[in-house]
């Protein structure tokens, strides 16, 4: 188990480093200059020519790449241009919208998917999975932007249950906050719901054609035992493996649904990072994203030990 650790962890800091390195050459690559965003249309030559030289990217790219990585070493992102604040800082300041977003996003999702899933399964080949399956087609291939703006006209503008946009004002209580993301969490648990229930439905199928499921039901055990008890504990390995997936999915899907409903969480800032040329901030960012896909992914293997006593690392 402790050599399985070590390994993963070895492989963390390999995958680290290689996005590290395609973040830093595509955003340097990408056409735009900060020092230009910054001072404006009006500003001379040698005004964005000395900012260059304050902000340090008159460097060579490989000067600026080490530089980087030995920031990265000491767990320094680095210090946004824009913000003149550290990256850590302005990722903190936006994570609690994208963090609940993406836990009440989850749980929609998750109380949509399982339920559904499963029962599409066990009534295979009726009108109730084929409705099931064309449902979930058809909801995952809406936009999510689209969705979004639907349910704000109905349930924001003409019915007023809920708030339009926004995260409440800085002395706004929780359950005010939480208000705000009910529409834009709604958006992508149905979103993602759509994935999650065919997976399940694809992996009860597999478990139900099992020959201890056959036994089971010879017993003479009743079908509610034979489903949630033999069929769906054994269905969980791949279950857990969409649903974290999924979480990671969300967490940076979250960037359009956030710019839709307004919400200052983490993907408004690397929207705006983006458009005004903001490097440290949008490497950070990345990274820190891909930082926590992975760690969902090590964490969702670890939790097959507690689901599935047979595996062993």
């Amino acid at each position: 188990m402790l050599r399985y650790l070590l390994n993963r962890l070895v492989g963390l800091v390999a995958v680290m480093f290689i996005v590290a390195t395609i973040v830093f050459v595509i955003i340097r690559i990408t056409p735009g200059d900060p020092a230009a965003v910054m001072l404006g249309p009006q500003a001379s030559q040698q005004d964005i020519t000395d900012l260059r030289a304050r902000l340090g990217l008159d460097q060579p790219l490989p000067v600026q790449y080490v530089q980087w990585l030995g920031q990265l070493a000491q767990g320094d992102l680095g210090r946004s241009i824009f913000l003149d604040k550290p990256v850590l800082a302005a990722l903190a300041d936006r994570a609690e919208p994208t963090f609940w977003l993406t836990l009440m996003a989850l749980l929609i999702a998750s109380a949509i998917a399982l339920p559904v899933g499963i029962l599409s399964a066990v009534k295979r080949g009726t009108v109730l999975d084929q409705s099931v399956l064309s449902v979930s087609m058809f909801t995952s291939s809406v936009p999510s932007f689209w969705l979004g703006l639907l349910l704000m006209q109905v349930f924001s503008v003409r019915l007023g249950w809920l708030p339009v946009a926004g995260y409440g004002g800085p002395d706004a209580s929780m359950l005010t906050r939480l208000s705000h993301l009910v529409l834009p969490a709604v958006v992508l648990g149905l979103v993602n719901s759509a994935l999650i229930t065919r997976f399940i439905r694809a992996s009860m199928l597999d478990v139900l054609r099992d020959d201890y499921v056959r036994t089971a039901r010879a017993k003479g055990l009743p079908e509610s035992k034979v489903i949630l008890k033999h069929a769906v504990r054994n269905a969980l390995i791949p279950i857990l493996t969409v649903l974290g997936l999924t979480t990671a999915l969300l967490i940076s899907g979250a960037v359009v649904t956030e710019t839709v409903f307004g919400l200052p969480g983490v993907g408004s800032l690397v929207v705006s990072a983006v458009l005004r040329r903001d490097y440290p901030v949008i490497q950070g960012a990345l990274l820190v994203i891909a930082a926590i896909y992975v760690l969902i992914n090590l964490f969702i293997d670890l939790l097959y030990l507690v689901v599935d006593p047979r595996v062993r690392y």
